[in-house]
């Protein structure tokens, strides 16, 4: 049958937004525990918790804790590992986890008598923002867990300070703050968990400090475990202010690994002790012109994982990841087939087969395993199940445009797509172009229902992984220094023309959209050109000198440093370039969304941009959020979002509809 025509933006579509909300999230923090592989799962329906999931021998599925426990860390807010297990000879696992709510650390043996609850191993502070934890390592042979602490020790969200910490696993110290153990001193303001020498001897971790950030310059810290399981002789081992290690671990053999950006691509690399007892220089393993590592937004991402016959699974490519097993006596690195094309920072090993989070332009994150005995690949858990016919799934075009100067900008472009539906000759369709968030982040090709709940109503979409992006090496990254909401912009605004002027996209129809760094780089846009007739605007950064100073957490209080420049250097610049200081220039309709618990971008800074928006004449519409903060996650909540956010498309672009819920506007 032919499709039938009708104007873009009101076809009719199954993807509607509870779908989208619905299958919002990907398994994280995956992790083998004997036979078993355990994640973590979204749980939007749930109020957005994070449930613990366990996929046993035979294949089943089941959470490890009933709702609401929520296994989720606020170290840095946006968390980490936030579990470990230990098999046991009997009785069956231990796991540690870190609850939400109150960020204590919670023991609990699931396999134990029924109605047994997790028991408190952490006491609870009353200063600031009291006691955090992530990134755990269950030490048996001493009745601890090794994690990373994260104490406040005032009221502000920078007086805090992080280390090492060693909790006894007896629940000593669930009320008795004393009875924990510091492994480090806290001499760096950043720490990631200990990766501990296969032999107990050697313990390794990762440092930074103000005003770097990870993917700045990080160092290897290397310290010695004494036989009363306290660290001596801390020495910095790899990495600097220039060079960003984002993971460190040991092989089978104790040989020391690490992915650096040293040459300007996050390769990977081993150092081995010589006779002398000393740790040489690191050997870069797979030395290429592409990513084996990433952004350390999250403490415990796992990049690569040494599997017991001596390989290395790594993740790595440019733009587009792969998941592939080094061999590192030769150098040689084959990759493991299959459709996937974006292979998430969480590996792990089971004898020769490794175990990843895997997805692709028409397949969301599932778990995928690699039999490197056979080079055969199976998805083992949390199964891509296509909630809709798959012809109403956007079909992406990795494109290479051109922006200011010549430069390379990335993007992903999303035309419209259904099976029964088609535009009319010469008209073409309205577009969003989505601007990710981070800045130091990346759109990834995969399938998200979001896209295509636009896609699949006539509006096209392109993802822009504009200069600052991660996946094309150092360089490409440093794009953006001392230039965010410049270089982000005028790329976003270059993919924008270009499909403009090819005919792929409807000039008098563009919009620009993003959430938290993408939020700032809309309401940028809006200030700073002319190409948009509205944009969407989510938990956005809106007043830089108020976000330098007091309105963000500890982790971001310096990242403008590198972003826009130190504020007592460049104090003009922080105005020059912050939209809440010209809104005059804005002249065109949006949508902000905010999360009224966000202490990454506080609702503060949308609610002063909004005062002086007022009486403008500017149609414009707030929705805030109670109970959520820096990322919706509850269901209802990404209804009413995507929701709205296709009401104001409606508004602006004149598109037929009547199936979208009204929008309450100010001017």
């Amino acid at each position: 049958m032919e499709p039938t025509e009708a104007a873009h933006g009101g076809w009719p579509s199954p993807v509607d937004a509870a779908l989208a909300a619905a299958h919002d999230g990907r398994p994280e923090y995956l992790g083998a525990v004997g036979d078993e592989l355990w994640w973590t799962a979204p749980r939007p329906a749930e109020g957005g918790r994070r449930a613990l999931v366990r996929r046993r021998a035979d294949g089943t599925e089941e959470s490890v804790l009933p709702a609401p426990w929520n296994v989720r860390s606020r170290v840095i807010e946006y968390g980490g590992q936030p579990w470990a297990a230990s098999g046991r000879p009997s009785g069956g696992p231990l796991v540690v986890f870190v609850h939400f709510p109150d960020q204590r650390l919670y023991a609990y043996e699931p396999d134990a008598a029924p109605g047994a609850e997790p028991r408190p191993l952490t006491p609870v502070s009353a200063t600031g923002d009291g006691l955090r934890w992530v990134d755990p390592v269950i030490r048996p042979e001493r009745g601890e867990v090794w994690c990373v602490l994260e104490e406040f020790t005032g009221p502000a969200p920078t007086d805090v300070r992080r280390v090492l910490a060693a909790v006894p696993l007896d629940g000593s110290a669930a009320e008795d703050r004393s009875a924990v153990r510091e492994l480090s001193d806290d001499r760096h303001r950043f720490v990631t968990g200990p990766r501990v020498s296969p032999d107990g001897r050697r313990v390794a971790w990762i440092a930074w400090d103000h005003p770097r950030m990870p993917w700045d310059g990080t160092e290897v810290r290397l310290a010695e475990v004494a036989p009363d399981g306290t660290f001596r002789a801390a020495r910095t081992v790899a990495g600097g202010p220039a060079e960003s290690v984002p993971q460190v671990d040991w092989d089978t053999a104790g040989r020391l690994l690490l992915v650096s950006d040293r040459t300007g691509w996050w390769n990977l690399y081993r150092a081995e002790y010589g006779a002398d007892g000393e740790l040489g220089e690191p050997v870069a393993l797979c030395p290429r012109a592409e990513e084996f590592g990433g952004p350390l937004w999250k403490i415990g991402l796992r990049w690569f994982t040494p599997l017991e016959n001596g390989l290395i699974a790594v993740v790595h490519g440019r733009g587009t990841t792969a998941l592939g097993v080094l061999d590192p006596g030769t150098g040689t690195l084959a990759d493991a087939p299959g459709p996937w094309t974006e292979w998430a920072s969480a590996l792990a090993a089971q004898g020769t087969r490794v175990v990843g989070v895997a997805a692709g332009p028409h397949s969301s994150y599932e778990l995928v395993e690699l039999d490197t005995r056979t080079g055969r690949t199976r998805v083992v858990g949390a199964a891509h199940r296509d909630a809709v016919d798959p012809a109403y799934y956007p079909e992406p075009r990795v494109r290479t445009f051109t922006g200011p100067g010549g430069r390379e900008i990335h993007a992903q472009v999303y035309p419209p797509r259904h099976p029964g539906f088609t535009g009319p000759d010469g008209a073409p369709p309205p577009y969003v172009i989505w601007a990710h968030g981070g800045p130091t982040g990346h759109a990834p090709l995969v399938l998200d229902l979001e896209i295509a709940y636009f896609t699949s109503r006539g509006i096209g979409v392109a993802e822009v992984n504009y200069g600052g992006s991660t996946g094309y090496g150092r360089e490409y990254r440093e794009r953006l220094r001392e230039q965010w909401g410049v270089v982000d912009v005028e790329d976003c605004a270059a993919v924008a023309a270009a499909l403009a002027e090819e005919g792929t996209a409807d000039p008098a129809r563009l919009a620009v959209r993003g959430g938290s760094a993408g939020g700032w780089t809309s309401a940028a846009s809006l200030v700073a050109t002319d190409v948009y007739a509205c944009g969407t605007i989510i938990y956005p950064i809106l007043d830089l000198r108020g976000w330098a100073t007091d309105e963000t957490h500890d982790f971001e209080s310096q990242y403008l440093h590198g972003l826009i420049g130190p504020l007592d250097r460049v104090p003009a610049r922080y105005k020059e370039r912050s939209p809440i200081e010209h809104v005059d220039r804005v002249t065109v309709p949006f949508l902000l969304l905010q999360g009224l618990d966000d202490v990454i971008c506080p609702p503060a800074q949308a609610e002063r941009f909004l005062a002086r928006t007022a009486g403008r004449g500017v149609p414009h519409a707030y929705l805030a959020f109670e109970g959520e903060g820096h990322g919706f996650r509850r269901a209802d909540t990404m209804v009413r979002a995507l929701e709205a956010e296709l009401a104001l498309y409606v508004r602006v672009f004149g598109l037929d509809r009547t199936d979208v819920p009204d929008l309450e506007y100010r001017s």
